[in-house]
């Protein structure tokens, strides 16, 4: 139960930060964005404000913003069609009834002879009790009703291929960019409560089990050197363990006044790259202020992406195969063994996951905002845009093919966990 209530405020907090971003960006550039959603699938539930329709659906597989222009429009009002049309104070159209017109007793029936909801906005047609072509103007946020459903109409200038190629870009590229400052924020909490490591040769800690605490170091005690070799910083005295397992070495110490020496053997352990590291059970210093925060939500971000960064050239160097690869039911599995470890692992693990999903969202793959970027770029460079029907359908095969790699994935994962 504690995993899945984790799951669902992580992945719940990643996707809803990167479709905000999306969201922002688009309304900021004057896009009508119809819909603001986490999860596919069916509705379970939704609410309306101001121009947009916020849901959670019920397939916890992501979110989207559906933005005006991305999708062909789903209602074509040809010539020769009847709708009823209401209208507002100002004597502009702000509601076309396309059909159970019957509900709508006040509307005013007309066959349409032209009609314009894109560009200038009005309609053209025939009054069944009046001799003679009538034209009405069009409010910019009427709405036409379809099977009782109200949806507002979107002019061209409210359209997504209306905006310029920047803006454009920042309304995709903003989804996996608060991805990244989601990390370093969460990264910058983790930091204010737990501290920060400073990097000086300073026993923090012992823990229990090492041979640290049985040669009697204690917090606060300053390695001066290892074999003979001067060390200031927490790194140098690493670097010297680490290269030592199971290797004696004799450190000096001081504490306050006194300097003495120990001699302590490195124990093994095996580090993510799957190499033997020795350690002797000691952990840094760490100290608490809100600069030093800032800059360590900044750069440990930086230093997951360069990690995140590698692991795929690994992948598509042959480095790593799929079977390195956590799908869904791997995610779980690994959130779970996280959240047994404590809310300040599981903060790092959250930011984990946001860098990871913004680097992901950023591959210029087909139905992912980076390919969605990579046509824009394409746009920029000829000039013009790509054919949209064209567009489509290669998201719509590269859609097809990510999933193929999920049920993949998530295969592996079941044979890994449960099989």
């Amino acid at each position: 139960m504690n995993t899945l209530i984790a799951i669902i405020i992580i992945f719940g907090l990643l996707v809803f930060i990167h479709e905000l971003g999306h969201l922002i960006f688009a309304k900021r550039a004057g896009i009508l964005c119809r819909e603001f959603a986490i999860g596919f699938g069916p509705k379970i539930f939704s609410f309306k404000k101001d121009e947009t329709t916020y849901t959670i659906r019920l397939l916890p597989l992501g979110g989207f913003v559906r933005m005006a222009g991305e999708d062909p429009e789903m209602i074509q009002i040809k010539p020769g069609y009847e709708v009823g049309l209401l209208f507002n104070r100002d004597g502009k159209v702000n509601k076309i009834i396309i059909n159970n017109k019957s509900k709508h007793p006040d509307c005013k029936v007309i066959s349409v002879e032209k009609i314009d909801m894109e560009k200038d906005l009005f309609v053209q047609g025939y009054l069944n009790d009046e001799e003679g072509i009538v034209t009405y103007k069009i409010d910019e946020k009427a709405e036409y009703v379809y099977d009782e459903q109200a949806t507002q109409i979107a002019p061209y200038d409210r359209q997504f291929g209306s905006k310029t190629i920047p803006q454009r870009a920042m309304a995709i590229f903003a989804g996996p960019l608060m991805n990244f400052v989601l990390a370093a924020v969460i990264l910058m909490a983790y930091a204010l409560i737990a501290g920060m490591p400073v990097d000086e040769s300073v026993v923090g800690g012992v823990t229990d089990d090492g041979v640290a605490i049985q040669a009697g170091l204690e917090t606060g005690d300053r390695i001066v050197s290892i074999e003979g070799e001067s060390v200031e910083t927490w790194e140098e005295m690493t670097t010297i363990i680490q290269a030592s397992p199971n290797e004696p070495l004799q450190f000096e110490v001081e504490r306050g006044s006194e300097t003495f020496n120990v001699s302590m053997t490195p124990q093994e352990r095996i580090n993510p790259e799957e190499e033997v590291d020795g350690v002797v059970g000691i952990y840094p210093p760490t100290e608490k202020n809100v600069l030093g925060a800032i800059g360590f939500g900044f750069t440990q971000t930086y230093e997951y992406t360069v990690l995140i960064i590698e692991a795929l050239g690994m992948l598509i160097t042959g480095q790593f195969s799929l079977d390195h690869l956590a799908g869904p039911v791997g995610i779980y599995s690994y959130t779970g063994e996280v959240a047994a470890m404590g809310i300040l692992v599981l903060m790092q693990w959250a930011a984990i996951l946001s860098v990871n999903l913004g680097i992901v969202n950023l591959l210029p793959l087909p139905a992912l905002d980076g390919g969605r970027l990579m046509f824009i770029g394409l746009e920029a460079v000829r000039g013009k845009p790509i054919d949209p029907q064209k567009e489509g359908l290669v998201h719509f095969i590269g859609f097809a093919l990510l999933m193929l790699l999920m049920l993949v994935v998530t295969w592996n994962d079941i044979n890994k966990f449960f099989l």
